[in-house]
């Protein structure tokens, strides 16, 4: 038995190959039962021929305009199932009606239950390619998704398929190394607020030896901390060395010294804590309400129960009662956590009859008489085949976060995740990024009320086995308001050619991290910010020079991003030395700065600078004088840059290759007395 899922990991893992376990033999004994609810028996329904014959994309006659589609039957059929609607559906198909077709079967898949997404989705298939060759794209990637989220066979197809149709739609995140690359490149910006920690200790005061997890954070001033912690050693067995202390899960509370933002010493929640295991927390916000698990309880309904307790009048907190039937079923249940208002229960369950290991669900406050109403599953669009954990609504925000191993994008096990209240539906969920999630596991986590801070669980030693609680400064791309768009592209103004890079967005006002992102093939990028703000964005790349650009966001908007090529000769307007001189001048130097930038960042380059007169002056004399102008130019670059000689070369041609013939004007010769500068490969 389970003494507390939170606990490990490898246990929450056991509970769900347990249930897929049942799932696949579920599937085994039924199969004959399945064959007969398919246009065409004797085949798997997800491993069946899904070619639907391509429409006539100009067939105004056919062309039908559906929107996203939801699925409000979830929690009232378990299996949709009508016979006589398949056999309308395959006629229509088979005289080529794909007016109707596409009508009846957008119809039928909206109608779906859980069971249909388990043994059903030839028919989300079929949609999905019919809705593409109508050309509604929209929906087509909002079905490739749920494919590829619930799925049972081999999902390279639908891969292959999304990929095809939503490239555009990716988050590309640019490699980490280049984040800490750019934090080094950002402390040299003097005019910028200083980079934030990656990740603190919550203290001693918080923190044991043994695993701390599982919290809430509340109070006025986000000043308080109810939390898991296994630091509750039971020798009460202990007899002749025979059975080994126990370590009981125990609920912990922290108070903030916001004086000294230090957290005291964490003190046994009495009112809470039992001899069973009690852990993962969640209080409401007027602080009157608590709601926590309770594992292998005599009153418990199975492995691990939720249960409330509240605040009496006498500010004590009553006895906790087991939230019932309405809430806890046979198997674990556990993680709960308040809406914004109180009256929405969210919580995590391995129960039978979901989507996959374990599902996120909800259960709403009858005002009446203060009962729960039945639990209710949060969909498919949250919940996948594999395992979604810790709900967490964001105290003032619409906005739910949660952990899960079955999206789309994972950047390890288990990672944290986004979604938007809108109405009755769920947005698609959006993976926070890297500067949160890692090449482990990320869930047990909660966000202050000014969205500045997120607390979660983590082994600051990869070697270590305890877990500790950490802080950790609240980037842009889990924001519950970054939501404006703000989005680019990367362009050389005269020849209008596009480059490829890495594009960095600083926050000048707050100092939010935000993560890199690589550029689309066309030159393009996109980022989620927050309105109203000022911030810098850093372009990087291969063949053109940095860009560094000030901006101040106002509601969603579309920039040119000028770029200077070096695939080519460059000079630059003040590259202009006086007359006679070969003396370097200040206004030079931010150019020059940006040809060291550029050889300090791309290593295999190397630089050929080549120095101009106009024909005033003996020719032999310039030859000389554009030598000289290009060799200090050269010693400047090589000891700021601190370059190997070899890397840069410099050259003087005098007047012999005038861009302007016959010289006329002062502008004329101001053309023609310049600097060259010639970026090229080494390799």
């Amino acid at each position: 038995m389970v003494l507390f899922v939170e606990k490990s990991i490898i246990e929450l893992k056991r509970i769900i190959h347990k249930y897929f376990t049942f799932i696949v033999l579920s599937l085994l004994l039924s199969s004959l039962g399945f064959a007969q609810r398919n246009l065409k028996s004797g085949k798997n329904p997800d491993e069946k021929n899904l070619r639907v014959e391509k429409f006539n994309p100009t067939d105004t006659a056919s062309a039908i305009n559906l929107s996203k589609i939801t699925f409000k039957n979830i929690n009232k059929v378990y299996d949709y199932y009508k016979p006589a609607k398949l056999a309308e559906i395959q006629r229509l198909k088979r005289n080529k009606q794909w007016k109707e077709f596409m009508e009846k079967l957008y119809d039928y898949v909206s109608n779906f239950g859980i069971k249909n997404f388990i043994q059903d989705m030839d028919k989300v298939w079929m949609l999905a390619r019919v809705a593409e060759a109508q050309g509604q794209m929209e929906l087509t990637k909002d079905l490739y998704r749920l494919i590829i989220k619930h799925y049972r066979g081999d999902l390279q197809k639908a891969l292959t398929y999304y990929d095809s149709i939503a490239h555009y739609d990716k988050t590309l995140y640019a490699d980490i190394e280049d984040y800490y690359r750019l934090i080094e490149k950002r402390k040299q910006i003097d005019t910028l607020m200083p980079p934030k920690d990656i990740m603190l200790e919550m203290g001693d005061g918080v923190n044991s030896p043994f695993d701390d997890y599982g919290l809430t954070i509340s109070g006025e001033e986000d000043d308080l901390i109810i939390f898991t912690s296994s630091r509750n050693i039971d020798t009460s067995r202990v007899s002749m060395n025979l059975v080994k202390p126990r370590q009981n899960e125990d609920i912990y509370i922290s108070k903030k010294n916001v004086e000294y933002d230090e957290w005291g010493m964490a003190e046994p929640f009495e009112a809470l804590n039992s001899a069973h295991n009690e852990g993962s927390p969640c209080m409401s916000r007027d602080g009157k309400t608590i709601v926590f698990a309770r594992c292998n309880s005599p009153d418990g309904l199975g492995d691990c129960d939720l249960y409330m307790t509240e605040m009496t009048s006498d500010s004590a907190w009553s006895e906790p009662k087991n939230l019932g039937k309405n809430i806890n079923s046979y198997a674990w249940d556990s993680h709960p956590a308040f809406s914004i208002t109180g009256d929405t229960l969210f919580f995590s369950s391995a129960r039978k009859g979901g989507f996959g290991g374990t599902d996120i669900y909800y259960s709403v406050k009858d005002v009446k008489d203060n009962s729960w109403s039945p639990a209710q599953n949060i969909g498919p669009v949250i919940n996948t085949r594999a395992s979604e954990v810790s709900p967490y609504p964001h105290p003032k925000y619409h906005v739910l976060y949660f952990s899960s191993n079955g999206h789309l994008l994972n950047f390890g096990d288990f990672d944290i995740f986004k979604t938007y209240q809108r109405e009755d539906t769920w947005s698609e969920p959006f993976n926070v990024g890297p500067l949160v999630n890692g090449n482990g596991s990320e869930f047990y986590f909660t966000i202050d009320s000014e969205s500045k801070w997120l607390f979660y669980a983590k082994s600051m030693d990869p070697k270590a086995e305890n877990l500790d609680l950490q802080s950790f400064p609240l980037p842009m791309d889990a924001k519950p308001n970054s939501v404006v768009k703000f989005r680019g592209r990367i362009i050389e103004p005269t020849t209008g050619e596009v480059f490829q890079g890495v594009v960095t967005v600083i926050d000048m006002d707050e100092g939010d991290e935000v993560a890199p992102r690589r550029t689309y093939d066309d030159g393009t990028f996109e980022f989620e910010l927050i309105d109203k703000r000022n911030y810098l964005i850093i372009v990087e790349g291969d063949n053109f020079f940095d860009i560094e650009q000030v901006f101040y966001l106002d509601g969603d908007t579309e920039i040119d991003i000028e770029a200077t090529s070096v695939s080519s000769s460059i000079s630059f307007e003040s590259i202009d030395f006086d007359k006679g001189s070969a003396t370097l001048k200040p206004i030079m130097e931010n150019n020059l700065h940006l040809i060291i930038d550029f050889l300090a960042d791309h290593p295999h380059f190397n630089l050929k600078i080549v120095g101009h007169t106009d024909t005033d002056g003996d020719p032999e004399d310039n030859i000389k004088l554009s030598l000289k102008r290009a060799q200090v130019i050269r010693e400047y670059i090589l000891s700021y840059g601190s370059f190997a000689d070899s890397r840069v070369e410099a050259y003087g041609m005098g007047s012999s290759q005038p861009i302007i013939v016959e010289e006329v004007t002062e502008e004329d010769k101001k053309q023609n007395r310049r600097v060259e500068f010639h970026l090229f490969s080494s390799e």
